[in-house]
């Protein structure tokens, strides 16, 4: 499915004018005048801000995600350094990172790398905690592919402390999931980590 068509299937849930309705409260609970010239077209810039970056909310995430099958294929396959930008539900603020997945297809069943970064594309561009978004990439994959193993890795700054409360600017949060081969076999998850980070087993560095 393509970006424009999630776009219309999102306009259709979301309520952009209570968007916007809510947008100018916020400006005058703040003591800022909506009407202003600098604001008066924002609550509308908002609206569409969040119909594009929350996306994702009424879009079933496995709807696009093909299995294929390649009786050849039976290692790893791990994609590193997904770009990804959602927005905590606690705070309404952002945060931003990167995603590692990795699974071991299980009798050939393979699934397209580009499927793997829109899975987390999707759930990402909705109200999320980092935690869940973790699991929920996770789960969905081993749902669809049932492969040997899933593991995902989440590194994300959030802005809720870096701009607010405690502070601290880069920080850094990580989170995993792992399941089956990943999580039981611990040879298997140390050389997804070496991966990720970009060595190899035989001591290389990319």
């Amino acid at each position: 499915m393509s970006r424009n068509k999630n776009k219309k299937k999102n306009s259709k849930k979301m309520d952009l004018k209570k968007i916007e309705d809510g947008i100018r409260l916020v400006l005058e609970g703040i003591g800022e005048d909506p009407e202003r010239p600098g604001l008066k077209g924002t609550p509308g810039r908002v609206a569409r801000m969040m119909e594009d970056i929350l996306g994702g909310t009424h879009i079933d995430p496995a709807e696009d995600l093909e299995v294929f099958q390649d009786e050849r294929h039976d290692e790893m396959v791990l994609i590193r350094n997904i770009p990804l930008y959602s927005i905590c539900e606690h705070h309404l603020l952002p945060f931003a990172g990167v995603a590692h997945v990795a699974y071991i297809p299980k009798e050939g069943r393979i699934i397209g790398l580009s499927k793997i970064a829109r899975l987390v594309d999707t759930l990402a561009r909705r109200l999320q905690v980092q935690e869940r978004l973790t699991k929920q990439v996770a789960d969905i994959l081993n749902a669809t592919l049932n492969p040997l193993g899933v593991m995902v890795v989440i590194e994300a700054e959030h802005l809720c402390m870096s701009m607010r409360g405690i502070k601290k600017p880069k920080a850094i949060t990580v989170t995993s999931a792992v399941r089956g081969s990943f999580r039981n076999n611990p040879a298997t998850r140390t050389e997804a980590m070496m991966l990720i980070r970009g060595g190899y087993p035989g001591g290389r560095e990319s």
